[in-house]
């Protein structure tokens, strides 16, 4: 039922695959995508292949070299690691390859719900699915009396009788570096708040509402629980406070909460205390302040058909079933893969996709947007301007972005 929901709600068409692959490859193959364990893992798969060199560069920078990296001809990398929302600007820009030929000849063990088809051609394999979810010290709230929050004004009482009592001056993690994970967070709440990005049919930026100013204030609010340095924490410096028994509660993403208390050097009451729950409500509405997503690979255009039937081979070999028999390789993502079983660290996700959350937007202009919301939001967090201003001031860079690429009159 996850996987029909997921596939469904984000508008993929879908289609079935059949044949075999072995893992021996005549050209170079050179990878770029994120650095969290299950991608490490896929990338990993790719390298073991033999025949030519397989490269790969996995790091947190990955939107900002991915394009510009497959735009050359030939292109630098051969195969980008994408999501729903980052494959949108490989395909405006023509730098990806339809997979259909290379699935019919090597996509044997692929799974219907992994081809992501777009306008007819596939154009991309996914992986594994992922949305963001409450993450919490069980321990730290027992000892208070409190139930795991299902909103967040819940959170925010959590937090509050957490700092009374001593326990925590922060309580609160938060992916709030500003750019990319500012405006994610802020698009979980605007979803959570009823918001729709864009006037519906149109390109026209829709976020200077009254559902965005509200989710400005939450996200406020919620900061003053935060390390005073939010502004530059992403992922991995939000989980760093997690595993360092600073934080308590927080919004995290289901394919870093694995792993989250296997680190080295997590203190002992943080690996115990450590739990998971489905993602919270806001506002009194219904809907998650979450967003589903997936995870796959693409192929680049620009390079000869030899490379690209050896990125294929090697990424399917990244992503070969028998992966699947490793424990610790199974409890680092909701896997799309053949002979996935969920594992515990799956119910964030796996409550995210039965509660209803909404796909990320898989909208060519809603790049724009994210970029506009990363650029545009920190100052009303640094409490420099009202949320009403720094709404206007997204709408403005987001319109004059849309405008010079044809989406906006």
């Amino acid at each position: 039922m996850f996987l029909k929901r997921l596939t469904a709600a984000s508008a993929l068409a879908l289609a079935a695959a059949t044949g075999a692959a072995a893992c021996e490859i005549e050209a170079r193959v050179s990878i770029v995508g994120n650095e969290f364990p299950a991608i490490q893992t896929v990338g990993a798969g790719a390298q073991e292949c033999t025949g030519a060199e397989v490269t790969t560069n996995l790091t947190a920078d990955h939107q900002k070299i991915n394009l510009a990296g497959m735009q050359g001809n030939p292109a630098e990398y051969t195969s980008a690691i994408i999501a729903n929302s980052s494959i949108v600007a490989l395909l405006n820009e023509d730098v990806i390859r339809p997979l259909d030929d290379l699935v019919a000849e090597y996509g044997a063990g692929l799974n219907p719900n992994q081809l992501v088809t777009i306008d007819g051609q596939i154009m991309a394999v996914a992986f594994m699915a992922n949305a963001q979810h409450l993450v919490y010290r069980k321990d730290v709230l027992d000892a208070l009396g409190i139930e795991p929050p299902k909103t967040y004004e819940e959170m925010l009482a959590a937090a509050e009788a957490i700092r009374a009592a001593g326990i925590m001056e922060n309580p609160i993690g938060g992916a709030y570096a500003a750019g990319w994970n500012l405006a994610q967070e802020f698009n979980n709440m605007f979803l959570g708040f009823g918001g729709q990005h864009f006037k519906p049919g149109t390109a026209e930026p829709n976020v200077n509402s009254e559902a965005g100013a509200k989710a400005l204030e939450m996200m406020k609010a919620l900061s003053e629980y935060m390390n005073p340095d939010f502004l530059t924490h992403d992922s991995n410096a939000t989980n760093a406070e997690y595993r360092a028994g600073n934080v308590a509660l927080m919004n995290m993403w289901g394919s870093r909460a694995a792993t989250l208390v296997t680190a080295e050097g997590v203190p002992q009451e943080v690996v115990d205390g450590f739990a998971i729950a489905g993602p919270m409500t806001v506002g009194g509405g219904d809907i998650p302040a979450s967003t589903l997503w997936w995870d796959g690979w693409t192929v680049a255009k620009n390079i000869s058909d030899a490379e690209a039937e050896a990125t294929f081979i090697a990424m399917m070999n990244g992503i070969k079933p028998a992966l699947m028999a490793d424990d610790e390789v199974a409890s680092q993502a909701v896997w799309l893969i053949e002979g996935y079983q969920p594992t515990p660290a799956a119910v964030g996700v796996f409550e995210a996709a039965q509660a209803g959350t909404i796909p990320y937007p898989m909208l060519p202009y809603m790049g724009l947007m994210h970029t506009a919301l990363g650029n545009e939001l920190a100052d009303f967090m640094q409490g420099k301007e009202s949320a009403e201003q720094a709404l206007a001031d997204v709408e403005a860079a987001y319109s004059a972005a849309a405008r010079e690429n044809g989406y906006l009159q």
